[in-house]
């Protein structure tokens, strides 16, 4: 298939125990499915899977795979490992696994083009590259992306390089055919899709996901310029603190996940990023604000 337009990378919420609270999860992916989202993307960074006991991780994939088999839109899950790559196969909703560059160890291009050849060959699903070098200190270039992109089983890339630089213009310029670029820089997306990107995997459009979407069809017709200041003033605010504590925080203020809950290491996020948030969120158009009281009380705090 090709990978195209908004796909959400589901928080895990987490209810008053601790626990996760997997009805919320579920409401909350229908959610952004009724804005507009392409697809679902299940433990990605934006989960916390590491902080997930394997139970818990079975849990959120059978949540999320029953709704999209629901809607009929696709599903990936991040899984970067052959033995939980092969347990995908299981799922037929899962229609790509997210699979990021190995980290910290660095191998070199050349390591990770061998890396993801033996990947693909080993998994039941299409593999797109997690490429984000400022978590994994791992910098590929233009030529090894489509490298990448030769490889039989790899249909795209999560691309969140931290910006636009030379190698997203000589990446863009001359895309290898059939091979997905999607942005995963949230405030630097309006750009990316200006260069000709296909869409987008945006923790960001938890909470504005019908003006991703449009985002994502203005630049289609080549009006985008207006809509994308405003949501990269979004997400920068969304981001200000580490993902997904803000946006945790957004959708708690907003009645659609019962806690604002992170699991250690990450921290709650700070009463002034919330209200930061909250602010640049009453400044879109469709925002959710109204649906209770608290969001409007918190964004007019002192």
């Amino acid at each position: 298939m090709t990978f195209s337009g908004v796909y959400v990378p589901l928080i895990t919420p987490f209810d008053t125990n601790g626990a996760v609270a997997f009805g919320a999860l579920e409401s909350l992916a229908h959610e952004v499915l009724d804005g507009g989202a392409a697809g679902l993307v299940a433990l990605g960074t934006t989960g916390e899977p590491a902080s997930l006991t394997g139970a818990e991780r079975h849990g959120v994939v059978d949540v999320v795979a029953r709704v999209c088999m629901d809607r009929s839109v696709p599903l990936v899950v991040g899984a970067s490992t052959a033995e939980t790559l092969r347990e995908l196969g299981e799922r037929p909703a899962v229609a790509a696994a997210l699979c990021l560059v190995p980290p910290f160890v660095r191998p070199g291009e050349a390591g990770v083009v061998a890396h993801f050849a033996t990947l693909a060959a080993a998994s039941p699903v299409p593999l797109l590259a997690y490429h984000v070098p400022y978590r994994t200190g791992q910098h590929l270039s233009a030529g090894t992306l489509r490298r990448l992109a030769a490889i039989d089983g790899v249909a795209g890339v999560k691309y969140a390089v931290g910006g636009i630089d030379a190698t997203t213009i000589d990446l863009l310029a001359d895309r290898p055919d059939g091979f997905a670029v999607l942005g995963g820089d949230d405030p630097f997306i309006s750009p990316l899709l200006a260069l000709g990107a296909d869409g987008g995997i945006l923790a960001s459009a938890h909470v504005a996901t019908a003006e991703f979407v449009a985002l994502v069809a203005s630049w289609r017709t080549g009006s985008g310029s207006a809509l994308g200041h405003r949501l990269a003033a979004l997400s920068t605010a969304l981001f200000a603190e580490p993902n997904p504590a803000v946006i945790k925080a957004v959708l708690h203020a907003q009645g659609r996940i019962p806690t604002a809950d992170v699991r250690l290491p990450l921290l709650p996020a700070s009463p002034d990023a919330v209200r930061s948030a909250l602010r640049r969120l009453q400044d879109q158009p469709d925002h959710r604000l109204d649906r209770v009281g608290l969001g409007h009380s918190l964004v007019n705090a002192e």
